[in-house]
């Protein structure tokens, strides 16, 4: 199973960069075939209707097509000011706006409807990011995702990495592997796109 593997900061110390990287790792441990993806690399402008009439950027249409090219994603969030960050929605904004004229991507969907979608978070906070996902999923549910029911907040993330990056704790990595198991169970099981 190919699985998307995306954090939504851009921060070299992020910890939910550093998250994404164990969940890759613990995606392929599973028997997954993950692609972690860096927002970083892509230049993506705010959303602005008026830029997008001039023509849907490269690096756009680059993600659009990673984005559907793989059945099954997950998502860690950071958590600022108790939602997820403005990183994220641009991206999703313009992963699910259509492509006037184009017969493949007129369908703003067709990126990110049916996905199998899992959604971390870490925070220094003791929440661990849990408003960021009450926040992101209903944006996930209305880009007509299926966001798996199991999901993982990682508190006092200051502390929750060895200096190699890794997980501290045995609990974190056996939560972590808990979503990335449902995650693929259910992508399985849907038959997602």
């Amino acid at each position: 199973m190919k699985l998307l593997v995306f954090a939504g900061s851009t921060r070299q110390a992020s910890w939910n960069r550093k998250l994404a990287h164990q969940v890759a790792e613990i995606a392929a441990e599973a028997g997954a075939q993950p692609t972690l993806l860096e927002l970083g690399d892509y230049q993506v402008p705010m959303y602005n209707a008026d830029l997008e009439a001039e023509g849907t950027p490269p690096d756009v249409m680059r993600l659009k097509e990673a984005m559907a090219a793989h059945p099954a994603w997950i998502v860690c969030t950071p958590e600022y000011n108790g939602s997820y960050p403005a990183l994220l929605k641009n991206t999703l904004d313009w992963v699910s706006s259509p492509v006037k004229g184009d017969p493949v991507w007129s369908n703003g969907l067709r990126a990110t409807r049916g996905k199998v979608v899992g959604v971390l978070s870490a925070s220094p906070g003791a929440l661990g990011g849990l408003r960021s996902q009450s926040h992101l999923v209903p944006l996930l549910f209305n880009l007509q995702c299926w966001v798996a029911p199991a999901t993982f907040a990682l508190s006092q993330a200051a502390s929750a990495f060895d200096a190699s990056g890794r997980l501290a704790q045995d609990a974190a990595r056996l939560r972590v592997r808990a979503v990335v198991d449902e995650v693929l169970r259910a992508a399985q099981r849907l038959g997602a796109p």
